[in-house]
């Protein structure tokens, strides 16, 4: 249904006559558009060796993650700070790269 109605709108904007090349220019996209898919995925798995081979990129699923996390009983507590009260005349600490 959908693509009937696209292909009416681009007979009725491009005309029954470029239609073929568009057609043909579509399709050389999609072609380059895979190849550079697929060579970035060899060039990612080169990079990564057998840990490419292990990753499974469907089961990444961003909700199962939150979800997760969300639900994890393995809560850290906050920490502490450590005060250290100063004798009179003591110079205080100080950290030049603290901002």
């Amino acid at each position: 249904m959908e693509i009937g109605a696209i292909l009416v709108v681009a007979i009725i904007v491009f005309g029954p006559d470029r239609l073929p090349g568009l057609a043909r220019q579509a399709a050389q996209f999609v072609r380059t558009l895979r190849q550079m898919a697929e060579n970035a995925k060899t060039e990612l798995g080169k990079e990564l060796g057998d840990d490419f081979k292990d990753l499974n990129l469907r089961d990444l699923d961003p909700r199962a993650a939150v979800r997760d996390v969300i639900l994890s009983d393995t809560t850290t507590p906050p920490p502490v700070p450590s005060v250290r009260i100063l004798r009179p005349g003591e110079v205080p600490p100080f950290d030049a790269e603290a901002t």
